[in-house]
């Protein structure tokens, strides 16, 4: 797991294609100093394994769905790309719950700069909308944000100077694909939400039952017993 707070600004140094696969090789002195083989480093917001490293690079192993899934396909040799190591239980939580899942991809649409800092406005997936509100969280490239504004076909951010200079979008221009992943929380909520909608949506296609009326039942009133009277004992004679 991680934050979306991002270490380095690495660079990927050479890919090898395969049919349906890839291998990365990243450049990154820092996530590596403690790497071992089997970490999880985040690029550009994708959760990769190390299979090999160095004291300045490493090498990750790509899949077809995550080259589907995301914009590391359009990666060359030479391109920034945003590393961050998993989060370990003494750090500080500074940005939200991130997995390294990427639900999708966008591009930018416009950047509005401002005195030190920038709006970036970047597509919205139409299956990513119900998840995105006005000052949630989103994860751009790995980079954890708060959403300033949405509609149902775009969101925006506001960059800080640190945030642009240190990561991608300080550097990616309109119509750049960046990566996206949703507040896993939302989607966790939809879920569990889901059965109790469904189970009330169900009910209300019940039609009532109209059950005949039981009617009263009218008990015979019970008579009353007449007992016989006791006559009275003979005194006894002398």
């Amino acid at each position: 797991m991680f934050t979306g707070i991002v270490e380095e600004l690495g660079e990927i140094v050479t890919i090898e294609r395969g049919a349906d696969s890839a291998v990365l090789r990243v450049r990154g002195p820092l996530v590596v100093s403690d790497a071992t083989h089997g970490a999880s480093i985040s690029v550009n917001g994708v959760c990769l394994t190390v299979v090999e490293h160095d004291a300045e690079s490493f090498s990750v192993d790509v899949m077809a769905e995550t080259l589907s899934r995301s914009s590391l396909g359009q990666l060359v040799p030479g391109s920034r790309v945003n590393l961050e190591r998993a989060m370990s239980a003494a750090n500080r939580f500074g940005g939200h719950i991130v997995q390294g899942h990427v639900d999708g991809t966008a591009r930018i649409l416009e950047r509005t700069p401002g005195d030190r800092w920038e709006v970036v406005r970047f597509t919205l997936p139409a299956e990513l909308a119900r998840y995105v509100v006005e000052k949630g969280s989103i994860t751009v490239d790995g980079v954890s944000l708060t959403v300033s504004a949405v509609d149902d076909q775009s969101f925006s951010v506001s960059l800080i100077p640190t945030t642009l200079g240190l990561t991608t979008l300080g550097h990616k221009g309109v119509g750049d694909p960046v990566n996206l992943e949703v507040d896993v929380i939302a989607k966790y909520v939809e879920r569990l939400l889901a059965p109790s909608a469904a189970g009330a949506a169900a009910a209300a296609t019940i039609p009532p039952t109209n059950a005949a009326p039981v009617a009263p039942t009218s008990a015979a009133p019970v008579a009353p017993t007449s007992a016989a009277p006791v006559a009275p004992e003979a005194e006894p004679t002398a």
